[in-house]
């Protein structure tokens, strides 16, 4: 199964991303200094982050899925700094 995801963190941005394998332990690859500031270290002592399918397929080749991720990030606009973690496709005012 190849998925869709939105990982939702305490400060309520986003970051949307694949998985090609439906690892219930995979949490993407936002970067993690970017994340690192928006938390102070008594904040990462106890942290609660929520991972969502947002969509799934059995059937798709890995190019439809990576098109799938880009219109997911675009409709969340996970890549407006304000709003989440997402660094591509840079986001367009």
């Amino acid at each position: 199964m190849k998925v869709i995801y939105k990982i939702t963190y305490p400060n309520g941005k986003i970051y949307v991303g694949k998985d090609l394998t439906d690892s219930i332990n995979y949490f993407g690859s936002a970067d993690d200094k970017l994340i690192e500031k928006d938390f102070t270290r008594e904040q990462r002592r106890d942290i609660t982050i929520r991972k969502e399918i947002l969509w799934e397929s059995e059937t798709a080749t890995d190019k439809e899925v990576s098109q799938k991720e880009v219109e997911y990030i675009n409709a969340f606009k996970s890549n407006a700094p304000a709003i989440g973690y997402n660094q591509w496709p840079k986001f367009k005012v």
